[in-house]
């Protein structure tokens, strides 16, 4: 199915054409008046100096060539040269049955997906998720349910946190707590215990007493960095560790995503791609892509066009220590092996930029990427207090995700307790589902580039451009649809009615805007897009509620084509909201 305004824009580019005009002139747009018109068309001032005449003439003539179309009921000239449009009911009311019949809505599907990895989460292994991976975690699943919906095969990685010194902080942590464990042991040649020794809150604890400790003992970072070394380098006993670790971690850290309805295909690391670097390394240097500089290895990334410094891309320190670079630039690689993906996308803070812009180069330069491979750097703003700082926990501290989550599901227990005929149980689930639309509504709905502020009163609030208000809508649409089958009305095989009214129609008119927003949603990886357009639907919905008479129409037909409506309205909805990463109750 077209797009709806590409089918507006064909007929008005036909008129444009039989009155001896550019049918390109004939693009159609919302209207910026809806007090004057539903669309309109600026093509005529866009012609006027191309046809030497008066763009008012030239919007007359067009309008002329409407008088009897099919799809305008009404099409005006007015000065200095606009085209304010009225749409037919009946054409509308078609469009409106086309979303009905057709898969997803009539979103065309492309001829041939893509296939997208998309790198989001950022999580490290050991320590506890804060508040600043909130944002890319809700960002990342969005976009990649997005791209699913409009008809790719994507794969999400966590791309974990889990090599390097960190992993060796936290092995001298725990052997400092508990030396007698058998790993530590190198003579050691027997089975190692299946289950952990340690907790995730022990290992919470370990990895910040380690760091802060090797920065003021130059003695245990040294030891630090031989722990890293044995582990990269196959001791046993600490691969064996390793695993435990890396086992609680995870465990912990599927609790801490699945709780904002994040999931991973992908559970690799920076470890994955440990044994492909020396492969790497010598393809670069054999390929003359990678040089010496100042004891370290690096591919030079700069180009005549830039306009700013742009530093060489480290390949190796001069220690030859690897860096984030080298295990970006291997999972490259290894990626472009492994599933040859049309697409790879990036989800950062917004401070990363040089280091995305020198790693894309690099892998491009390298010819570790074909020609046509699209590497996209997401980079996103922070969540802010209310005084515009980084949020913080009362005391100052970073705050914890899983506190974060917490804080908000009370809240909006508390919110929904008042008033309201539940049980306790029933409280509390519905509380958890709202919370969450809360939570994953207040980050999405902002563009990713920008910082927003965390305000858990306005988040969780059921008026206004929030998650609960979009939920309140679409649970009062499925009470309304229950109340219809309990009078012994089924919602099955409606028919659709035309407009009657303006509310009604501007209803109409919002669902039928729904594939090019996800389209464009999908297109341009672009979250905030879905949260306008359903809270656009939500007070479109709201207020032709509020002005008809639904359950106590006389008249059948029109009864059932009301509920119709309704059928759709609420299938569109939870179709967006599914993409967000959230979901409606039954009731609230």
């Amino acid at each position: 199915m077209k797009k709806f305004l590409d089918l507006l824009s064909e007929e008005m580019g036909k008129a444009f054409e039989a009155a001896g005009y550019d049918g390109a002139l004939g693009r159609v747009t919302v209207s910026n008046r809806p007090d004057l018109c539903e669309y309109q068309c600026n093509g005529a001032m866009a012609g006027a100096k191309q046809y030497h005449k008066a763009p008012v003439m030239i919007a007359g003539e067009v309008a002329q060539k409407l008088a009897d179309s099919s799809v305008f009921s009404q099409v005006d000239a007015v000065a200095p040269g606009f085209l304010n449009l009225k749409l037919s009911e009946e054409y509308l009311l078609k469009a409106v049955e086309r979303m009905t019949k057709e898969p997803k809505f009539g979103l065309e599907q492309p001829e041939k997906g893509k296939k997208i990895i998309i790198d989001y989460g950022g999580a490290n292994v050991a320590k506890p998720l804060h508040v600043g991976h909130l944002r890319s975690a809700v960002i990342g699943e969005s976009i990649k349910r997005i791209n699913r919906y409009a008809g790719h095969e994507v794969i999400g990685d966590v791309h974990l946190g889990d090599w390097g010194l960190q992993m060796g902080l936290v092995i001298m942590g725990l052997k400092e707590r508990m030396p007698d464990l058998v790993y530590f042991d190198e003579g050691y040649e027997g089975e190692y215990p299946e289950e952990a020794s340690f907790t995730i809150s022990e290992l919470e604890e370990v990895y910040p007493a380690a760091s802060a400790k090797s920065k003021e003992d130059p003695a245990y970072k040294a030891q630090a960095m031989e722990a890293t070394f044995k582990l990269q380098n196959g001791v046993r006993g600490y691969r064996a560790l390793w695993k435990q670790i890396m086992k609680v971690s995870v465990a912990d850290l599927k609790k801490n995503y699945g709780s904002l309805n994040v999931e991973f295909d992908l559970w690799k690391g920076e470890s994955d791609v440990h044994e492909l670097i020396p492969e790497m390394v010598a393809y670069m240097k054999d390929g003359g892509y990678a040089h010496i500089s100042e004891g370290a290895l690096v591919v030079d990334v700069k180009e005549e066009t830039d306009t700013k410094e742009v530093p060489p891309c480290m390949i190796l320190k001069s220690d030859g220590a690897s860096l984030y670079n080298t295990t970006d630039l291997a999972t490259i690689m290894e990626r472009m092996r492994l599933y040859h993906p049309d697409m790879m996308v990036y989800l950062t803070d917004k401070r990363q930029d040089l280091y995305f812009d020198q790693v894309f180069r690099c892998a491009r330069k390298t010819k570790l990427v074909d020609p046509e491979t699209e590497l996209k750097w997401i980079g996103f703003g922070t969540v802010n207090g209310k005084d515009g700082k980084p949020f913080k926990t009362r005391d100052g501290g970073v705050m914890r995700l899983e506190t974060l989550i917490r804080e908000t599901k009370d809240e909006m227990y508390r919110k929904i307790r008042e008033g309201r005929e539940m049980s306790e149980e029933e409280a509390r689930q519905v509380a958890d589902l709202v919370a969450v639309s809360a939570l994953l509504y207040g980050d999405l709905s902002n563009q990713a580039s920008k910082d927003y502020i965390f305000d858990v009163d306005r988040f969780t609030s059921f008026e206004g451009d929030t998650g609960p208000y979009i939920l309140y809508t679409i649970v009062r649409i499925k009470s309304i649809l229950a109340k219809y089958r309990e009078q012994g009305g089924s919602t099955e095989g409606l028919v659709l009615q035309p407009a009657e009214n303006q509310s009604e129609k501007s209803l109409m008119m919002q669902l039928v805007q729904f594939n090019a927003m996800m389209q464009s949603a999908a297109e341009e990886t672009a979250p905030h897009k879905v949260c306008a357009y359903i809270y656009d639907l939500a007070n479109a919905f709201n207020h032709f509620y509020h002005e008809t008479k639904i359950l106590s129409e006389e008249d059948v037909r029109k009864k059932e084509g009301l509920i119709a409506l309704l059928v759709l309205t609420r299938d569109v909805l939870e179709a967006c909201i599914d993409v967000l990463g959230f979901a409606a109750p039954e009731k609230m």
